[in-house]
């Protein structure tokens, strides 16, 4: 057998690949059909219910098998994807409108995991079957074959309410995602009603039917002026709070009561708010909280705040919805797929697609319908005919020999094989001329047709097959009478299946959180040599000043308002809020830099620390490892960032000091080799921050700077150098860019 190479280039290939990858998770798995508002798992989950037979006034079924039957026949992507949706489905508190009779543990609101398949059963929702899945039998809608093409499942469900709003939607893609809002059930079918009977309508009027989302956990919407745009392009974001009552307690004390939450909430974000209002007392933004509890149930959500007597209930209020996740943003992006491609829609654009499908399906399915009823109508004019002359078809069945010859006879008039007791009879049967099916009819009729009742029957039935006919023909040939037909069906279920909205809309002021003003005080700054800081009390300090100082790498009074300066070897500076460490006991061990900026001391280390206010009202001198040297005014260092370059390094090179320069002072420069150079701080020009700075000492290739002291007016400081004790005070002062002296 002759082989032949295909030569073709590499990232052509990966990009077909990879765009082929992609479309199949957009289209096969993450996005919803706009039609039925299903993605795939959930269309081939609730296909597979529908086929084993799991009908809601049947009994439940394990949801394993299901999860088992729907991955052997239509979802071969593992069974925790089918299972995941099989739960959420059947979710009153994810999903506007469950499609899944859950019995067993299917999860909570508070984010518990729903017990494992093999405990849990299922079985369909009445309103699943009856809007959702009826009509199948009727040719509605095209099937495919299944992945290894030994079954059929349907490419689309004959959902007949508008499901990707009723219930939204959520899917990540490759390169987009989706987001869509429940609605509810009652306002999306006014909304559709309103549609076919203006199809030009435009979103402001259909907000009058549907004005924004019902979700199922309740809540505020707070921005109601920005759903008309959202609901235009399809896109935006609509800000939820959670609904919050206060109730009188004993003592005069009130109690806040949280007993909805924003829909974003569901899950352990719930544990994080409560985390959160914890944080808020740690950390002292407010004082009116006495206790919390979650006494939340199956009835419902109840989160409980005790406050203090006198609190600011309405402060509170603005905090939490502030800083905790009880007022969050649902972002909308209304993606879906329509007509086989990913599409981001309006409001009306949905619906006009809902609309156009369901044209579709009531199309298909009155025409299954005439032609069944046509049928009918064959044989049941036939069998009519025949009752009149059943004299003559018994002469004709008993003079027969073979079933062959009563057809032929019946169908064609052809009496060479029979045998008539009476010539006319012969001459009346060649006149017969019943269509093949009304012969095959008029063959099978049992004895008891002929009975008068039977035949009265027969001509009601007739009558009733002939007002249908009528019925579907006028349903086909006309659009309006299509369009009763579907609203009438749609108002049925609205009368049903609707339910209160739960989800309020307004437009509320944003909250507002008063910052505490915080009262002005001296405090002590310590930090160890393993970087664990902290500041006390003055008072504290100087009870313990020998100790703190012994024990402390850096100590220095600042205000509990200021900012702590962190500059690095790596020429970064961190700033620090006075405020985020630690105020307390002169035994407490303190917390750590790392934790409170972005300090890292892994990859850098820090070579002085000060306050903001001493820092910026100075001039600093920064020098290198490599000998660069300059000053730098320290108001450059007054940044909002919390970090931010202090200086520009060479290649492989590190700062070795930063200290605040004073006038007249001295700086010594000490290299690896030994070799001193003193020269007049006066000699360092000023220059910006992000500049390199000037040489200092001239170094020799394999030489570099070890040690660098800037020396006050008057200060003695000694160093030792092999065993011998050098005075740095009296090293001769030269000039700056020289070899220095070997000592």
């Amino acid at each position: 057998m002759e082989q032949s190479i295909i030569r073709t280039e590499y990232s052509e290939l990966m990009q077909k690949s990879y765009i082929d990858y992609a479309m199949s998770v957009i289209i096969a798995r993450a996005l919803p059909d706009v039609r039925d508002g299903l993605k795939p798992v959930q269309r081939r989950t609730l296909y597979d219910m529908y086929e084993l037979g799991i009908r809601y006034d049947k009994p439940y079924r394990k949801s394993a098998r299901i999860v088992g039957d729907t991955m052997g026949k239509y979802h071969p992507h593992g069974d925790s994807s089918i299972y995941d949706a099989l739960v959420v489905m059947a979710q009153d508190f994810k999903k506007g409108l469950p499609l899944v009779d859950g019995h067993g543990n299917f999860g909570s609101i508070e984010g518990d995991g729903a017990a494992a398949m093999r405990y849990t059963e299922a079985r369909l929702q009445k309103v699943t079957q009856e809007a959702y899945l009826a009509d199948l039998d009727k040719d509605v809608v095209d099937f495919m074959p299944n992945f290894d093409e030994t079954e059929k499942e349907p490419v689309v469900l004959p959902v007949k309410v508008p499901n990707l709003l009723v219930n939204g939607a959520e899917g990540i893609a490759v390169g987009m995602a989706t987001s869509i809002p429940p609605h509810n059930f009652g306002e999306v079918i006014d909304g559709v009603i309103a549609y076919m009977k203006n199809p030009d309508i435009t979103t402001k009027e259909m907000m009058e039917y549907i004005p924004g989302p019902d979700f199922p956990t309740g809540g505020i919407i707070a921005n109601k002026d920005d759903l008309p745009a959202i609901y235009e392009c399809g896109t935006g974001k609509i800000k939820v709070r959670g609904k919050v009552e206060v109730e009188k307690g004993k003592g005069g004390k009130e109690r806040l009561i949280i007993t909805e939450i924003p829909y974003t909430m569901i899950g352990a974000n719930i544990g994080k708010f409560l985390n959160d209002v914890y944080s808020l007392v740690e950390s002292k933004a407010t004082s009116d909280i006495v206790d919390i509890t979650n006494q939340s149930s199956k009835e419902g959500i109840r989160i409980v705040l005790d406050l203090k007597k006198g609190a600011d209930v309405e402060a509170l209020e603005n905090l939490l919805y502030k800083k905790t996740k009880l007022e969050d943003t649902f972002g909308v992006n209304m993606l879906a797929v329509a007509e086989g491609r990913p599409e981001t829609m309006g409001l009306v654009s949905i619906i006009r697609h809902h609309v156009k499908f369901q044209y579709e399906i009531a199309t298909r399915k009155y025409k299954t319908l005439l032609a069944k009823e046509l049928d009918k109508k064959e044989i049941q004019e036939g069998l009519i005919r025949a009752c009149n002359v059943i004299d003559l078809i018994i002469e004709i069945l008993r003079g027969s020999k073979n079933i062959k010859d009563a057809k032929a006879c019946l169908t064609d008039g052809i009496t060479d094989n029979i045998q008539f007791k009476n010539p006319s009879s012969e001459i009346m049967a060649q006149q017969l001329n019943f269509t093949e099916r009304q012969a095959q009819a008029i063959l099978e009729m049992r004895l008891y047709k002929l009975i008068g009742l039977e035949i009265e029957a027969l001509m009601k039935e007739h009558e009733e097959t002939l007002s249908n006919i009528g019925k579907y023909e006028d349903i086909l040939e006309h659009r309006s009478s299509m369009a009763k037909v579907i609203i009438k069906e749609l108002q049925t279920f609205k009368k049903e299946y609707a339910k209160e909205r739960r989800t309020k809309i307004d437009n509320l002021k944003e909250a507002v959180v008063a910052e505490k003003k915080i009262e002005e005080q001296d405090v002590v700054f310590l930090m160890d040599r393993f970087g664990y800081a902290k500041v006390v009390d003055p008072a504290v300090y100087e009870r313990n000043r020998e100790t703190a100082d012994a024990e402390n790498r850096y100590v220095f009074t600042c205000k509990n308002t200021d900012r702590i300066c962190i500059f690095t070897d790596r020429g970064q500076m961190h700033l620090l809020k006075v405020l985020d460490l630690p105020y307390g006991k002169f035994r407490d061990k303190g917390t750590p830099i790392d934790n409170l900026c972005n300090y890292d001391s892994s990859s850098e280390h820090f070579v002085y620390l000060a306050s903001l206010t001493e820092v910026s009202s100075n001039r600093l001198v920064f020098a290198t490892k490599q000998s660069m040297l300059k000053v730098v005014d320290g108001a450059e260092f007054v940044v909002s960032k919390k970090t931010t370059a202090a200086t520009k390094l060479g290649e492989e090179d590190e700062i070795l000091t930063v200290r605040i320069l004073e006038e007249n002072d001295t700086l010594v420069m000490c290299s690896k080799k030994d070799l001193f150079l003193r020269i007049d701080c006066a000699q360092i020009p000023q220059k910006k921050k992000t500049a390199v700075g000037v040489r200092g000492m001239r170094l020799s290739t394999d030489d570099e700077l070890k040690n660098v002291y800037v020396l006050h007016d008057g200060e003695n400081a000694e160093v030792e150098v092999k065993g011998r004790k050098i005075a740095l005070n009296r090293l001769h002062i030269g000039n700056r860019d020289t070899k220095g002296v070997k000592k």
